[in-house]
């Protein structure tokens, strides 16, 4: 099998010749971070559609974790496009935290469609390092479709529960590794070298699930699904939320 995965690899990395050379120089990653955002809107919006009802499941409880003040201050990591706004309850505060400064103009255009979101501000970081977030200062935490491309997933988790308040929340919606014995994951393997370049770091075969499990929240629960996207290497996924 391994061997059969190797040359699929390798016919999968040909045909991507220009983009594997394209990252070999440091030309690639420039070009990415630009099409990305224009391309993840157009994505997004069929994602949204299908994933409809687990992101209001995801999203249905958000409000149990108000503060103390009876506000809702909630941080966005990765934000991208301003995806899950329109399942955000009402007054929520929301701050947005992204690496990529190119997705600013898609988050207007989002904030503009979902006017029951209070927008704080947009800050250009890392999830890993968020010195401008205070500790504790957070109610929730939202985080979808970002660990797939993170490296450093353990240290993400810990500035995640470091802004949290206590009691408070973290929502996680991500892709992961399929069945090793099903056809989905011989897609993943094959395609992951290329899928890299062209999905910014993203990786297709991550156990997401196990840096949940041993990170210092309290408590973890999360569902294993499937996407309803045929032939799709994204199709498995989990979602769920912890506590602080």
């Amino acid at each position: 099998m391994a061997l059969h995965i190797l040359f699929f690899q390798i016919c999968v990395g040909i045909i991507a010749l220009p983009i594997h050379i394209l990252a070999v120089v440091g030309l690639w990653d420039p070009i990415a971070k630009k099409a990305l955002p224009y391309l993840l809107d157009k994505i997004t919006k069929k994602f949204n559609k299908y994933m409809r009802e687990h992101k209001k499941e995801l999203f249905g409880n958000m409000s149990d974790f108000k503060g103390p003040s009876g506000e809702l201050k909630v941080l966005e990591l990765g934000c991208g496009t301003g995806a899950n706004f329109q399942f955000y309850p009402s007054g929520c505060k929301v701050t947005c935290v992204d690496p990529n400064p190119n997705f600013k103009t898609y988050l207007r255009k989002s904030l503009a469609e979902n006017d029951h979101v209070n927008f704080q501000s947009f800050l250009i970081a890392p999830g890993e390092n968020m010195p401008q977030v205070a500790s504790g200062s957070m109610d929730v935490v939202v985080c979808t479709l970002v660990l797939c491309s993170v490296e450093n997933i353990d240290g993400i988790m810990a500035e995640i529960h470091r802004v949290l308040r206590p009691g408070g929340a973290y929502y996680f919606l991500e892709h992961v590794t399929a069945d090793p014995s099903s056809w989905n994951y011989f897609f993943q393997k094959i395609l992951e070298p290329t899928w890299i370049h062209i999905g910014d770091g993203c990786r297709l075969t991550k156990e997401t699930w196990k840096y949940l499990e041993r990170s210092k929240f309290s408590e973890v629960k999360y569902k294993h699904v499937l996407a309803p996207f045929k032939w799709s290497p994204v199709r498995p996924h989990i979602f769920g939320h912890a506590l602080k």
